[in-house]
């Protein structure tokens, strides 16, 4: 009685374990961090940078739209600097608490909301580098992806060749 006790453990530990397969070992694939979308994502502090882009006109323009959602998940609010290499000043866009901030989907308008880099001379296919910072908190750079309006989705980011405000 005891030896069919005995086998049925060892018997049910070895279907267990079968069953587990390479889940037991192998690295599961759900538990790394990517960008589900054509942007890139960081973090500063407690404002999360999520699926940042720039869309240029992709025809030598001089131009590059930044769109980007901000996600403060703090009680207050922040202003964060917007840098790249090549422009001088940095752009400030503020951040309420617990807001989600477009920035860049009305390039055609005069807007806070919209972030400009120029001059800017990166060809679409390639990698952009941005800098996001506010306050104390250590900033982060990103390599952002530049796109141009070859796809619907995108066409309405395309900058003006005058940018709104300066014409």
């Amino acid at each position: 009685m005891k030896a069919r006790v005995a086998a049925s453990i060892v018997l049910a530990l070895a279907v267990a374990v079968g069953t587990a397969g390479c889940g037991l070992i192998a690295p599961q694939a759900t538990t790394k961090h990517y960008d589900p979308s054509d942007g890139v994502g960081g973090t500063v502090g407690a404002i999360d940078v999520r699926n940042a882009f720039i869309v240029t006109d992709g025809v030598g323009g001089k131009v590059g739209n930044l769109v980007v959602s901000l996600v403060n998940t703090d009680t207050k609010s922040h202003r964060v600097a917007i840098s790249s290499g090549s422009s001088g000043a940095a752009a400030e866009i503020t951040v309420e608490p617990g807001q989600v901030k477009v920035v860049g989907k009305n390039p055609d308008k005069a807007s806070s909301s919209n972030v400009f880099l120029t001059p800017f001379d990166a060809l679409p296919g390639s990698l952009y580098p941005v800098y996001f910072q506010y306050g104390d908190a250590t900033g982060v750079k990103l390599q952002v992806p530049v796109l141009d309006g070859g796809l619907p989705d995108y066409k309405s980011l395309v900058p003006p060749a005058i940018l709104p405000g300066q014409g």
